[in-house]
């Protein structure tokens, strides 16, 4: 049995690291200072220009050298109000990061003694960070296959049909991923070729090399305008490989994920199906990262944090009267 270390040294980012360099509330503060005011200049509504900002004492805000106006780090982010411990939020983002096949809501609730719907709550607002909707892929050559989530047939397994009666159909998600590469998973109304053909003109540049598998849907391929050159693969007939034909790289990401969601979370509700597909597809495009996909998330919180940070104006600083 290989006991040795599989994640390069300088890939690895464990839970003493992790202690070592956010040990107290006030050092995630400092570090989400750092990534959103770098040298704690930042844009002062106020003065209309970049100035530089220094703590005021005992909040959790910055205030301009100039004219005082505060600004808060946690504005526009996820961890805006609030009231649950900054490094409970950091070390949540840690476990979501560290783990392959996803970590469950109750199992935070266990690690940091929150409760469930705080819990919840949290990784909830993680996940809205991890989408990659504008994501182009630029591979030379990309997999298209379309996956099935949720719901049951009457009658047994497999997807449910238009014929069936009584219960929710299962939801289409479309896969589009690249050779030794990025993927994209997103959920679409139905598997008709308009749905799937526009996705994969939405994703993928012209002049692709497109693999799928048999289904008629994807017909229109080689039809369109973008220039698409489509082979396919037989599932049907039982093959799977015909040399460099083969649809496995996305086929190995639906496993991944069907996987993870019947292991750890047991069942996904439709409306928030897309927010887990985030997820998954997330940590599987930065799998060569190692453990430094955490800091990848750390970086997502700045990216996406809303452009004004001001503190509301009951926080700012009165006027000082006259006498």
């Amino acid at each position: 049995m290989n006991r040795r270390q599989t994640i390069p040294k300088h890939l690895r980012y464990t839970i003493n690291d992790f202690n070592r360099q956010f040990p107290t509330d006030d050092a995630c503060f400092e570090h989400l200072r750092e990534s959103r005011f770098p040298d704690g200049v930042a844009y002062c509504e106020t003065c209309k220009k970049e100035c530089q900002h220094h703590r005021v004492k005992g909040r959790p805000v910055y205030a301009c050298d100039e004219c005082l106006t505060q600004i808060s780090p946690m504005a526009g982010t996820i961890f805006e109000h609030s009231s649950t411990p900054l490094r409970l939020w950091y070390y949540a983002m840690y476990l979501m990061a560290s783990t392959r096949c996803g970590i469950s809501a109750k199992q935070i609730q266990r690690e940091t003694g929150v409760t469930y719907k705080t819990a919840w709550r949290m990784f909830r607002q993680i996940r809205s960070l991890l989408s990659e909707s504008d994501m182009q892929l630029e591979g030379e050559a990309v997999e298209v296959d379309e996956a099935y989530f949720g719901g049951k047939r009457k009658s047994g397994g497999g997807r449910r049909l238009r014929t069936d009666k009584g219960e929710k159909y299962k939801t289409v998600v479309v896969g589009v991923a690249e050779r030794k590469g990025r993927v994209i998973a997103k959920a679409v109304p139905d598997a008709k070729s308009a749905t799937l053909l526009q996705t994969v003109r939405e994703f993928v540049l012209p002049e692709t090399t497109v693999f799928t598998d048999e289904y008629i849907c994807y017909d229109g391929l080689s039809h369109m305008k973008e220039g698409y050159e489509h082979k396919r693969i037989n599932h049907s007939s039982k093959v799977y490989v015909m040399g460099n034909v083969h649809t496995n790289t996305i086929e190995g990401f639906w496993s991944l994920v069907k996987r993870g969601i019947g292991g750890v979370y047991h069942q996904v509700s439709q409306k928030y199906l897309q927010s887990y597909l985030d997820e998954y597809s997330f940590r599987y495009n930065r799998r060569e990262q190692g453990n430094l996909v955490f800091t990848s998330l750390l970086r997502r919180v700045a990216e996406k944090a809303a452009p004004h940070s001001l503190v509301p104006a009951q926080m700012k600083p009165a006027p000082t009267d006259a006498f």
